[in-house]
């Protein structure tokens, strides 16, 4: 059974950091990409930022000057750096792992504040 454990939320003031952390464990198959998702209140999930088993990075237009993803394979782990954080980045954080069939597995979420 796949699970995925988030770890790195918090309250932050707007300006700072946070570093997101997500261990995959009970993976049986390839990973193909891993990445982030965040849903804030009252608006739809969004795709922060994705790294695939080669190293290619995506991100959304919103954290792409700010934010940085990276992966140690093997330990199936994938961070997520965001800096220069803003009130607008507040949402629960969600990481995934997508199987080269294109299966996704999602974490819980973590929580990230950012004060004014």
């Amino acid at each position: 059974q796949v699970q995925l454990a988030e770890s790195g939320g918090g309250l932050v003031q707007a300006g700072g950091s946070l570093r997101l952390s997500c261990v995959a464990s009970g993976v049986t198959f390839s990973i193909n990409a891993m990445g982030w998702n965040r849903q804030a209140p009252g608006k739809q999930p969004e795709l922060v930022a994705q790294i695939t088993s080669s190293g290619r990075t995506s991100y959304a237009d919103s954290v792409k000057d700010r934010g940085t993803i990276s992966r140690d394979n093997a330990r199936n782990t994938v961070y997520l750096q965001m800096n220069s954080l803003k009130p607008e980045d507040t949402a629960i954080y969600y990481c995934y792992v997508q199987s080269a069939y294109g299966s996704k597995y999602w974490g819980q979420g973590t929580q990230v504040t950012v004060s004014s």
